[in-house]
């Protein structure tokens, strides 16, 4: 799995985020002076499918680029989507989240639940390198 940076303004949410968790990660996230864990989003659309409040803290730390695992969403089988309990929603698919990305709507927070076959590998990219255009 390789983790690419991508221009922080591409990346489009499909759910609402929590503003004080937002707050919390970025006081972290500045005191350790890095990213520790890759977004993953859709290649093809740009859609936020794990990160929300990551791509949030970016926007707070004036990153121009955050750190990104690419996947074929549609068409890869290795990360599927359910609806999280008491979300309101019985099921959601995934072409349901890229609609929702394209759309000037977003779901509320913890809508969308997304998991993978296999762990996010830990990373340490340091907000210096974020915050440069280029590498």
């Amino acid at each position: 799995m390789e983790v690419e940076l991508v221009p922080i303004e591409w990346l489009k949410a499909h759910e609402e985020i929590r503003p004080k968790k937002v707050e919390e990660l970025a006081k972290v996230t500045k005191k350790w002076g890095c990213y520790t864990k890759p977004l993953l989003v859709d290649r093809q659309t740009g859609t936020i499918l794990d990160g929300h409040h990551r791509h949030q803290v970016g926007f707070i730390l004036n990153l121009l680029r955050l750190p990104a695992i690419l996947f074929d969403y549609l068409e890869d089988d290795s990360i599927t989507v359910e609806a999280w309990p008491n979300c309101g929603l019985e099921s959601l698919s995934k072409q349901e989240v890229i609609d929702m990305a394209a759309s000037d709507e977003l779901y509320p927070p913890k809508t969308s639940r997304h998991t993978t076959e296999w762990n996010t590998p830990p990373i340490h990219i340091s907000l210096e390198t974020l915050a440069n255009a280029e590498d």
